[in-house]
């Protein structure tokens, strides 16, 4: 089963993401952007694994500029996982599943839902 990545904007980014109960991974992208292209069917097939856990969600920056420059976003992919309203995790760049889902993990094995990692630690 292949899940479809849901959409979020400018306009619907705090309700959909910080306002979210659970995790959400986040995928800052461009159309023209062929790393993008390539992580599209490993993000599926996550949010469709992870689904009891982790919501997947993507952001056009050519369409939603205000997020990525208030998270600071630069390159395309970024990656972010936000935990109670906070970014948590960040990754730039396409990487395979096996290795994504690894990186993801450590997210995952923190020990309070609210800690948030330095903004130096997240950035790298």
């Amino acid at each position: 089963m292949s899940t479809d990545l849901r959409d979020v904007t400018d306009a619907d980014f705090d309700t959909e993401v910080l306002g979210a109960g659970r995790p959400v991974l986040v995928e800052f992208t461009a159309e023209w952007c062929g790393p993008c292209r390539q992580l599209a069917p490993v993000l599926r097939s996550i949010a469709d694994e992870e689904r009891e856990r982790l919501d997947v969600v993507v952001i056009d920056v050519d369409h939603n500029p205000e997020t990525a420059v208030r998270y600071g976003v630069l390159s395309m992919p970024t990656l972010m996982v936000f935990k109670d309203g906070e970014p948590v995790w960040t990754r730039v760049g396409a990487r395979p599943k096996r290795r994504l889902l690894e990186e993801l993990a450590e997210v995952f094995d923190h020990a309070g839902p609210t800690e948030a990692v330095d903004r130096a630690e997240w950035r790298r």
